[in-house]
């Protein structure tokens, strides 16, 4: 009887069997992939600034000598409108930076004047010695997040002046509560940086 067929069956099954082992453990001690790189997160806006628009519960902003955290923000909408309030972290009184887009970026850091016995009623008002003279005024809708002190949403009426210098005066009403004053300055993009939050 002739072995040889036989004999090179065996070896074949062999031979491919030891290939199909060979193969699977190729597979199994494939090296892992590799973390992802450290991201930059001022990448997508181009700048180390951070992007303003972008602001959101939680974000670091650095101010040079002076470091907060964004507490709650406010989303208002009026018509085609949109901007938005953020209140910031500050040891007493009330603090926020508004940011709008129309068409060119606008910001304003406010601070809140409980001490005011002022109303939106005329078209001039004065403080401190500077005539304001309205510039907007208007009702919109909000949305909130984080801390507030507002409901979840809701609506606000608003009546914006200026002074001569720029000087800014606002009044805020929300939910047909009382007026509240505030006085603000516009500060510019490079005036402060923005530290997303982590986990973004």
């Amino acid at each position: 009887m002739d072995y040889l067929p036989l004999l090179l069956l065996l070896l074949l099954i062999v031979v491919i069997a030891g290939i199909i082992v060979l193969w699977r453990r190729g597979r199994s001690t494939a090296a892992p992939a590799a973390p992802a790189p450290p991201s930059d997160p001022f990448a997508d806006v181009g700048e180390t600034q951070g992007d303003p628009l972008t602001l959101k519960v939680g974000d670091m902003l650095d101010f040079g000598a002076e470091r907060t955290w964004v507490r709650g923000s406010l989303r208002l909408t009026e018509g085609g409108a949109t901007w938005a309030e953020h209140f910031l972290e500050v040891e007493d009184g009330k603090r926020w930076l508004s940011v709008e887009q129309d068409p060119d970026l606008t910001m304003a850091l406010w601070t809140g004047r409980p001490e005011l016995d002022l109303t939106p009623h005329g078209r001039e008002v004065e403080l401190e010695g500077v005539r304001y003279r309205i510039t907007e005024r208007g009702t919109a809708s909000y949305r909130s997040e984080g801390t507030t002190g507002l409901r979840a949403q809701g609506g606000m009426d608003y009546a914006d002046y200026e002074g001569p210098r720029g000087e800014r005066l606002s009044f805020e009403r929300f939910d047909h509560g009382r007026w509240e004053a505030s006085t603000g300055t516009t500060v510019g993009r490079g005036e402060f940086t923005i530290y997303p939050a982590s986990g973004d």
